[in-house]
Order: C-alpha cells, then sequence, then structure tokens
C-alpha cells in the first residue's frame, strides 16, 4: 500500500448536501429517538419546534472528492476500519436546509503495523455562510503501516477514579440498523447476514455512527437539558461493535460545567471509548 502522504493539508469541495425536516426525523428515529422526544421526532406537534439533533452532521459529510483512494492512496477497502468520530458545533442545525461541504486530508500517520488517517469535513450554512459543524473522522488501515510518517499525538483521556456522575441506558431495538441505513450508509455488513459471516459475526452488526447518535442523545439530554444549543462538541474513538438488540449504557463524568468525558458499554465491553464532551459557549 503506497499512501499519499504529500496530499496532507489539501482541501477539496465535498458537494452541497441537502436535507429536509423528514430526513432529520428520520435520523433522529434512527438513532433511537421516541416518542418523549416530539421535538426531534414530529415537525406538526402543538406548541412545540421541530429540532435537530446535535449529531446529525456526521450523516452531512458530502462526498469526499471522488474514490477516497485519490486523496490518500491505494489500500484494501476490506482492511478499513473506521477508528474515531467527533462532531463540533459552531450554531444550530435547523430542520432543513443545504450546505457547502469542504472536506480536507488532515493527517496521515504510522502507527506501527497499522496506518491512521483523519479527515476533515466543513459544513457551511449555503444561505447565511456561517460554519454551522466540523466533522472529523479517523480511519485505521489495518497493515498500511510502516512507511516511516509521523505517528501522530494521542488524545489525552483518563477515566475518574470515581463512580459515573451520570449513567443513561438505551436498548436498540433488533431492526436498529436497517432503520439507521436509511440515513445514507448502506453498507451491507449492517443488513446482510451473509455479508456479515464473510466479515466474521454472526449476523449484522450495528453501525458505529448509529452508535455514536444514541450517545449523543444521552449527552444531550443528561448535560444539555434536551437544549441543541448547548451542544458544543463530542469525540470518541470505537472500541467493539454492537449487535442490534443490545442495550447500550452510557457512563458520563462531569469534569467541570462545561466538559465532561464518557464511556459507552454493552455489558462490561466498552464500545465507545476515550469519551470527550464540551458544551458550547454561551
Amino acid at each position: 500500500m503506497v499512501l499519499h502522504t504529500d496530499n496532507v493539508g489539501q482541501s477539496w469541495d465535498a458537494g452541497e448536501p441537502s436535507w429536509t425536516s423528514a430526513d432529520a426525523i428520520l435520523y433522529a428515529l434512527g438513532v433511537g429517538a421516541g416518542a418523549g422526544e416530539p421535538a426531534f421526532t414530529t415537525e406538526n406537534t402543538g406548541g412545540v419546534t421541530q429540532l435537530t439533533l446535535p449529531t446529525f452532521p456526521v450523516v452531512l459529510n458530502g462526498k469526499r472528492g471522488g474514490d477516497l483512494a485519490d486523496r490518500i492512496g491505494g489500500f484494501d477497502h476490506s482492511k478499513l476500519l473506521h477508528g474515531e468520530q467527533s462532531v463540533s458545533l459552531y450554531s444550530t442545525i435547523p430542520p432543513a436546509g443545504t450546505v457547502c461541504a469542504t472536506a480536507s486530508l488532515e493527517g496521515v500517520y504510522d502507527k506501527g503495523q497499522d496506518a491512521l488517517v483523519r479527515l476533515k469535513s466543513s459544513l457551511v450554512d449555503i444561505s447565511s455562510g456561517a460554519l454551522l459543524a466540523e466533522v472529523r473522522t479517523g480511519l485505521f488501515l489495518r497493515g498500511a503501516g510502516g512507511f516511516g510518517g509521523p505517528r501522530g499525538d494521542n488524545m489525552s483521556w483518563r477515566q475518574p477514579d470515581r463512580p459515573p456522575d451520570h449513567v443513561v441506558e438505551y436498548r436498540t431495538s433488533p431492526e436498529q440498523a436497517l432503520l439507521y441505513r436509511l440515513s445514507g450508509d448502506r453498507n451491507p455488513l449492517h443488513s446482510d447476514p451473509a455479508y456479515a459471516a464473510k466479515a466474521g459475526f454472526d449476523r449484522p452488526i450495528l453501525h458505529g455512527l448509529c452508535t455514536f447518535g444514541f450517545t449523543g442523545r444521552a449527552l444531550l439530554h443528561t448535560l444539555c437539558e434536551s437544549d441543541p444549543t448547548g451542544f458544543g462538541s463530542m469525540s470518541v474513538r470505537f472500541a467493539s461493535p454492537v449487535l442490534p438488540g443490545q442495550t447500550l449504557e452510557v457512563l458520563i463524568w462531569v469534569i467541570s460545567e462545561d466538559q465532561a468525558v464518557f464511556q459507552t458499554r454493552v455489558g462490561t465491553s466498552v464500545v465507545l471509548d476515550r469519551g470527550t464532551f464540551t458544551r458550547r459557549p454561551r
């Protein structure tokens, strides 16, 4: 595998993703929102203004500018793992709109046997010109390391030596992946039993970004009083897969008025690790 490390720092037009109020609702349902969250799941409830979940921008990344291999080099797609994810909000995401998406290659790092590629998408409201969100994605390429590049900084994170301040449980449904995939990720790993078996799973697994969205809901309702204007950023490292129907447990430690750290677990297994959360400046 030859990685294009000389492309680091380059940016490119990633299109103009649009969404409707129905898209925002479908995403909310896909990450477990229900009847108790009418602001996120309906557009016509009396006295309730429709809102958009703060993690919704992860499905608005837009195209990355042709084949990803053109940007980062040749690699075996079967050895690609979604390793990291973050979203930073600079404004409240409207229930419907269009953004101008700009993608960039932030870094290609040599992790020894493997490589880590970090990408960023900046989403600018096309009508106002305001930056709405930045979405960062870390991709591990198994077997692509050893090229002598920089290792990159490890995200500083420590689990507090005390019980969590909040624990939120959400049970996913057996059909959760089938619903979430309608927001754009049609990878058969999450829907086709035969394809999942070839990848070494007994049955299709849940999208990592679906678990990310469930966890974002827990942070929103617990730390922001369900108000998206208070949601600043969240970042995670994907640790292990989730099966549809399993129960997610989000453990939250409050560090300060504006910061928290968290993990998401299934039983004793950590599925989202090194979680950080910040409130948006008032």
